[in-house]
C-alpha cells in the first residue's frame, strides 16, 4: 500500500495521506497513526465517500469526525 500525501485544499486538515484500495480507504492523521476503513466496518457507502473526499483533497478529515468517527476496522503505527 503507497500512500498518498493529502492536499488539504483547505489548509486547515489533520489527514496527511491516504490510501486507496478496492474495498477500502487508509488514513494517516497527524498523530502518524494509520487508520484503515472498509466495506465491513464502516460500510461501503462510507468508505467510498470518504474515497471521493481524499481524491478531492477536501473534507476527508471532517467528514470522518462527522460520520465515521472511531468506526475503523483497524488501527496500525505506520504504512
Amino acid at each position: 500500500m503507497l500512500p498518498e500525501r493529502y492536499r488539504n485544499v483547505n489548509g486547515d486538515s489533520g489527514v496527511t495521506h491516504y490510501a486507496i484500495g478496492s474495498d477500502f480507504i487508509a488514513v494517516q492523521f497527524q498523530d502518524a497513526a494509520v487508520y484503515i476503513y472498509d466495506w465491513v466496518r464502516p460500510g461501503r457507502s462510507y468508505v467510498e465517500q470518504m474515497k471521493a473526499h481524499a481524491i478531492a483533497g477536501r473534507g476527508l478529515g471532517t467528514y470522518i469526525s462527522r460520520h465515521v468517527r472511531k468506526a475503523y476496522a483497524r488501527k496500525q503505527q505506520s504504512w
